[in-house]
């Protein structure tokens, strides 16, 4: 049977911009600020490189899609360089890339760069996907948007679980003040103001039950990422990051071909979640995990993930919300860093900015953020909507 990478490869290096409206910068000019902190903090130099990945889901289409805009902006001598698109996803994805060929000896050295800049090609937060080609080019989503498909996500689970409406959006604007108040203790977040509750509750409705406040913003930014072979990665600094899991699942659309879908859940998170448990040898995680950064693109993404991720029993993540599990000083942090309600959302760099976070958050710097003595940390990606997605999934531990 395949036993997976656990414990075969370590960051050494991780670089990310601040998130935020750059109308001023390139996509380039960011990604090479990440790739500079990154090279830095790993006491490397260009030429120690040897494969890179680029994800970037959204452009102009300049250059036919390739990755040429990567090599061109780092300057990188002729390397093997592959593009990587796959939704929300796509960072993640890019880093498995970069650990897959490290773990098989394909390279010693390999690179992950994820970058964003959604607005200056008019993307919107209520972006038309019946226009795009392929998958959603078809009459089964003639007018769907990203907030509509989760607010029914959201409506479902509440008329499931036995939540009025004001109990559910009380529930999942709980979800959102945390990541607001953690983002104001994070200097590279977007949005760096605290929200109460009440003002979320109260705020413009976008999709109902969601509100303004219940979901992300349009970001822009890039991250990168520097591996190497586990058993080297002391070579370069005393506190690397391990890989224990790395996993991607895809729907195949069973949700919506099928009844047996309730619309409560994200199924492919679910299914992700057991391979990557099962190939980071984590039997509990709810006593296991020691941080969480999940893809809370709507709050109530972030809450039913709680769920599908096996931490809260089903239909009971209300229970955990109330008791602060989730908060900066739980048992379990989610979001500590404001997530992508706060810290943002530039859609190629997402998977990997989580992963920066669980870096920086094992290592101990993060400040007056930072968790007490954390060994795991988890991160899930969503691409598309409850019913049809691709999920990323990492974990990542500072211990061989």
């Amino acid at each position: 049977m395949a036993e997976g990478i656990k414990n075969k490869v370590a960051i050494i290096g991780m670089g990310c911009t601040r998130f935020g409206e750059h109308w001023d910068r390139s996509a380039e000019s960011l990604a090479v600020e990440a790739f500079e902190e990154a090279i830095n903090d790993a006491g490397i130099e260009k030429k120690d490189i040897n494969a890179a990945w680029l994800s970037t889901c959204f452009d102009e289409g300049n250059v036919g899609k390739s990755a040429i805009p990567l090599a061109a902006a780092l300057k990188l001598p002729y390397l093997p360089i592959t593009r990587v698109e796959n939704l929300c996803a796509s960072g993640t994805d890019a880093i498995r890339g970069a650990c897959y060929a490290v773990a098989s000896g394909a390279c010693d050295m390999a690179l992950a760069v994820g970058v964003e800049k959604l607005k200056d090609i008019g993307y919107g937060g209520l972006p038309d996907f019946s226009q795009l080609r392929g998958i959603y080019n078809r009459q089964i989503f003639p007018n769907q948007t990203a907030p509509g498909q989760f607010a029914m996500l959201a409506t479902k689970y509440f008329n499931r679980y036995g939540l009025t409406r004001e109990e559910g959006k009380r529930t999942i604007a709980k979800i959102s003040a945390k990541s607001h108040a953690n983002g104001t203790l994070n200097p590279k977040a977007h949005l760096r103001r605290k929200v109460d509750v009440e003002t979320i509750m109260n705020a413009p409705m976008i999709a109902d039950p969601l509100g303004l406040f219940d979901c992300c913003g349009v970001t822009e930014g890039a991250a990168a990422a520097i591996v190497v072979r586990a058993d080297r990665a002391k070579d370069f600094r005393p506190d690397p990051l391990y890989v224990k899991a790395l996993q991607i699942a895809v729907s195949p659309e069973e949700e919506y071909r099928f009844q047996e879908w309730d619309g409560t859940h994200v199924e492919t998170t679910y299914r992700c979640g057991v391979r990557a448990f099962e190939e980071a040898g984590i039997k509990n995680p709810r006593e296991e995990l020691s941080m969480m950064e999940v893809h809370d693109c709507f709050s109530i993404t972030e809450l039913v993930t709680y769920e599908d991720l096996q931490i809260s029993p089903r239909g009971r993540a209300k229970e955990d919300i109330d008791a602060g599990f989730f908060e900066l000083d739980g048992k379990i942090p989610c979001q500590s860093d404001g997530g992508l309600k706060s810290f943002g959302h530039p859609i190629g760099a997402s998977g990997i900015r989580m992963t920066y976070e669980v870096y920086k958050q094992l290592q101990g710097k993060c400040g007056e953020r930072q968790i007490k003595d954390p060994r795991l940390g988890l991160t899930h990606n969503l691409g598309g909507f409850p019913a049809n997605c691709v999920i990323g999934m990492t974990i990542w531990g500072n211990e061989l």
